[in-house]
């Protein structure tokens, strides 16, 4: 068989180009974990491709698949963020699969040495609406849970607390009570409403500097029990404002995946786009959690191991061009962004099909899809790119699409 030098994509009106197939960037791993950024990658779950995962069906998980992508992670100095977001918490992945998903996951940290975080939540109380004490159980349960595996715990928005809660006291409450329980200290997620919409008024309101102050009061009166936050409100001036007031040893975690390069570079790369940065804070750079980067795996290890070697220049090579790839997979409607990841994971051969758990494969479109490629072959993020050149065609194929 010839090798495969070109790329067909298909435009939005049925019309189909060709663009040239780049050769594999060549990263190479490191020799341990990442130095200068503490950097995780929020991990996907991949199905058992003969079982029931249709919208409403419980997760059937090939584990296998999914705790080899851990491995491959951790192999590239990454650390990873599991049972979040990424791994559809909310969107499939069930209760009984979380769980799961936890015990394990924590386990292949631990054999591969790799540091590992887990999402901690009250989704698995069936109950739409529940009173704010339950909502402090249900969190406690789940942190005990995930402590008891020896996982350090992300403490996730929970919908059952923005329903109940009235005034941004009730958040202080609940917080307050879940983080005097905790005997490790957790991240807190502050996730926006592009990622889920039933979070909206989070922290007690719409606006979110009125919210911050919430965020950093709750923080500060707990600051030996929270390690970071974590920021996914796509929004890179809230962030480094918020960052610039966290307390010594509270670590400002990026979950913003439309402008990581500048935030994870920040003083260190000052060329990158960002937001204008107080010269006197003690706090010029974000670390990352992000779910972009478990499509970028290789990529985010290699611009991050660049910093490592002061080279903020290579770091920017390499990372920049990746932000328009990480904008397509994450537009809107966002909270479908699991779609492409998955999708690139099957690209790069982490998967054996395109599938996700609940059926989600389906919540984008082939030509969103065909983007997808395009920008992954223009910015370095296709590992093997011939099998991701088969697989996309095989795919137009059965689409009806001639290749």
């Amino acid at each position: 068989m010839s090798r495969l030098t070109r790329l067909t994509l298909l435009s939005p009106d049925g019309s189909t180009s060709a663009v040239d197939l780049a050769d594999a960037p060549g990263h190479s791993r490191p020799d341990g974990a990442l130095r200068s950024r503490v950097a995780y990658a929020a991990a996907h779950v991949v199905p058992t491709i003969s079982a029931d995962n249709t919208p409403g069906s419980p997760a059937v998980i090939d584990w296998d698949s999914t705790l080899a992508f851990r491995r491959h992670a951790y192999s590239w100095g990454l650390g990873v963020a599991d049972a979040m977001d990424t791994a559809q918490r909310n969107m499939g992945l069930d209760a009984a699969a979380t769980r799961q998903l936890i015990e394990r996951s924590a386990e292949v940290a631990r054999e591969e040495g790799g540091s590992v975080v887990v999402g901690v939540n009250t989704d698995h109380v069936e109950d739409e609406r529940i009173s704010i004490g339950a909502v402090t159980d249900a969190y406690k349960a789940q942190l005990h849970f995930t402590e008891d595996q020896g996982a350090g715990p992300v403490l996730m928005a929970s919908r059952h607390l923005s329903r109940a809660a009235s005034t941004a006291e009730d958040y202080r409450r609940v917080y307050r009570d879940v983080l005097s329980a905790a005997t490790t200290p957790v991240v807190l997620h502050w996730l926006g409403t592009a990622f889920d919409p039933a979070l909206e008024g989070y922290f007690g309101s719409t606006d979110w500097r009125a919210a911050a102050e919430v965020l950093v009061e709750i923080i500060g009166e707990n600051a030996d029990k929270v390690a970071g936050v974590k920021m996914s409100l796509l929004d890179a001036a809230a962030e480094v404002s918020v960052r610039e007031r966290l307390p010594d040893g509270v670590r400002m975690f990026t979950g913003d995946d439309f402008n990581y390069v500048g935030l994870i570079g920040g003083a260190d790369v000052p060329s990158a786009p960002q937001p204008e940065r107080d010269p006197t804070s003690t706090r010029q750079h974000s670390d990352a959690l992000l779910g972009a980067f478990a499509a970028l795996t290789t990529v985010a290890s290699a611009a991050i191991q660049a910093l490592d070697a002061g080279d903020s220049d290579r770091y920017l090579e390499i990372l920049a061009p990746t932000e328009e790839l990480s904008r397509h997979i994450f537009a809107a409607p966002t909270f479908y962004y699991k779609t492409g990841v998955a999708f690139m994971a099957w690209l790069n051969g982490h998967q054996r099909a395109f599938q996700l758990v609940g059926g989600l494969h389906s919540a984008r479109s082939l030509p969103h899809l065909s983007r997808i490629v395009e920008l992954a072959n223009a910015c370095g993020a296709l590992e093997r790119p011939e099998l991701a050149a088969e697989r996309w065609h095989a795919l137009l194929r059965v689409n009806g699409v001639d290749v």
